[in-house]
């Protein structure tokens, strides 16, 4: 993806990449059920940095969903501030937040949401359209992240229906950078999918982080987990303890060991 690194030097430089990007003060979410309240996110301090690869692990029912989307502005917390590049997001209206997300951040979930009568190109240039790109410009740059996550015009001109479930998490990363967003958030993004499959999509995602993507991602997975630089671990909404880990590098077992002993250590 070194076309992608290339347009956004502006963005990721070395002297603003470990710059705040985003950051929550006292962040509470209440859910109430039948009259029963449920506190899934407790009073959370969080920072992420540009460029990093956070990665979110813990229990079910732990947060790191709901951490995602109030990140990402998808959904509201119940109290505390987050704040965007120096912007508190918090106190946008839901419009604004819209108007947000469409242009600083990209989605990669388990499930992928791909219209369904839509082609896979049609999909990618949809996003596109939607944060007012010009037409040829985003068709230019969808067919340059297609080669990148090797799909050939054979695939993107495929109906969802028609992709392996590789093929339509590949896609689903090309919508997801389309707008060059300033960070990018995934939720258990390889959980549907087979471990080559998998592999692939993890590959895809190292190599956009590597190429200054900052991206945030949830996941129960191990393999998964260590793609990231930094891993936080939740337990009843409330961060419990951080690993700091190296860039990745690819068959280091001292990393998945330090790692291992981590969670090991948060009860994992």
């Amino acid at each position: 993806m070194k076309e992608y690194a290339k347009e956004n030097t502006k963005e990721y430089t070395k002297e603003n990449m470990k710059e705040c990007l985003i950051s929550t003060k006292k962040l509470c979410k209440t859910f109430s059920t039948s009259g029963v309240q449920q506190h899934v996110l407790r009073n959370l301090d969080l920072e992420i940095r540009h460029g990093d690869f956070t990665v979110i692990m813990g229990a079910s029912g732990a947060g790191k969903s709901t951490l995602l989307y109030a990140l990402s502005g998808m959904d509201n917390p119940t109290l505390g501030e987050i704040t965007f590049n120096g912007e508190r997001l918090s106190k946008k209206n839901s419009d604004a937040q819209a108007v947000f997300r469409r242009r600083n951040c990209g989605f990669v979930f388990q499930q992928i949401y791909l219209c369904d009568n839509m082609s896979l190109m049609d999909n990618v240039m949809a996003a596109g359209r939607l944060a007012n790109k010009n037409r040829a410009q985003v068709a230019d740059r969808a067919r340059e992240l297609f080669a990148q996550v090797g799909l050939a015009e054979a695939d993107w001109r495929k109906f969802p229906a028609q992709l392996s479930g590789g093929e339509a998490q590949r896609g689903a990363i090309v919508r997801a950078l389309i707008n060059k967003p300033a960070i990018l958030f995934a939720d258990e993004p390889t959980g549907a999918l087979n471990s080559a499959f998998g592999e692939a999509v993890l590959d895809l995602l190292t190599m956009a982080n590597q190429d200054g993507q900052s991206i945030v991602m949830v996941t129960h997975d191990l393999k998964s987990a260590t793609r990231g630089n930094r891993v936080i671990y939740l337990r009843d909404g409330v961060i419990c303890g951080e690993c700091a880990l190296d860039a990745y590098q690819g068959g280091d077992e001292k990393r998945k060991e330090k790692l291992l002993g981590f969670l090991a250590g948060m009860g994992w």
